[in-house]
């Protein structure tokens, strides 16, 4: 079992590297970095052109290989290792080597235009967290931490993919040993709470989801008590705000801590489709989140 890191050739921000060796040193695990460099056409007989595109892709592979493995350098205490493949498809690539190492996570950073400590998909990595069916990790961009994982924040909606992603997220406490806190986000733009089937906007039908979204939680935490999650370990929090930003931040935030959400469960496979509530708390997440994989309609 492998952390594994997608890493791209002249990449300037190592903080998915960075959150791979926090996520070891929480739950020992070697980590492989690999760099999908492009693959020629491989014609039975190369011209020059073909040749030299493929002699600059070796080279672009070697070079990734090599900062990455100074990256990893600076985390002495994790196994680690890093290479390269060549392929048409980074996604897939990626997937293919995911299987390939029996990894239990992949590991990814932002695109090259997200805000300082914020997260956003790049076209490849959108792709590759909507055909993965492992748990991804996302860093923010730009992401350093010296902490091991101490908490594990999960969204909660009271809804069969929430029940299974509360399971998964339990396990990822007991791995990393981290306390687990149990939060739901009840948003309203115009009145009206965005995470809830309740088409109406009226301050009252607000007050009766804000009780029955309370009430879903501390069943939710009765539940995890018995799982051995008690005290110090757990930890519950109804969040309100007016936006997902507002919400979102309207946590408090420490080093150490990630965030997982779930996929939508509207598929006949157990793949991560981020529904609308989950990709925008991905969008003002401040801190690694990890994208869980809902269960399979019929599973």
């Amino acid at each position: 079992m492998t952390y594994l890191v997608g890493y791209g050739p002249r990449n300037h921000d190592r903080s998915a590297v960075e959150l791979a060796c926090q996520l070891a040193l929480s739950e020992p695990q070697p980590v492989h970095v690999v760099s999908v460099v492009p693959q020629g056409w491989m014609t039975p007989a190369a011209s020059g052109t073909d040749r030299e595109y493929q002699a600059w892709a070796e080279q672009e592979g070697q070079t990734a290989t090599a900062q990455a493995r100074a990256d990893l350098a600076e985390h002495p205490a994790v196994e680690a290792s890093a290479g390269w493949v060549s392929a048409r498809s980074v996604p897939q690539a990626l997937l293919d080597e995911a299987e390939r190492q029996e990894a239990w996570m992949l590991v990814v950073g932002s695109s090259e235009d997200a805000e300082p400590g914020r997260i956003r998909l790049s076209s490849k990595t959108d792709r590759l967290v909507h055909s993965a069916t492992i748990p991804v990790a996302v860093a923010p961009r730009g992401y350093r931490s010296n902490a091991p994982v101490a908490r594990v924040t999960v969204g909660f909606r009271d809804d069969d993919e929430s029940w299974s992603l509360l399971e998964k997220t339990a396990e990822i406490c007991r791995r990393t040993n981290a306390r687990l806190r149990l939060v739901t986000f009840v948003v309203n733009p115009s009145r009206r709470p965005v995470t809830a089937p309740i088409s109406h906007s009226e301050t009252q039908v607000i007050k009766i989801w804000s009780s029955h979204a309370a009430a879903a939680l501390k069943k939710a935490e009765e539940y995890l008590a018995g799982q051995g999650f008690t005290g110090e370990k757990l930890q519950r929090q109804l969040v309100e705000g007016e936006d997902w930003a507002t919400a979102v931040q309207g946590l408090d935030w420490a080093d150490g801590d990630i965030l997982v959400v779930g996929s939508s469960a509207t598929h006949l496979v157990s793949r991560v489709f981020l529904g609308s509530s989950a990709a925008k708390i991905l969008r003002n997440a401040p801190v690694p989140t990890v994208i869980v994989p809902g269960m399979a309609i019929g599973a």
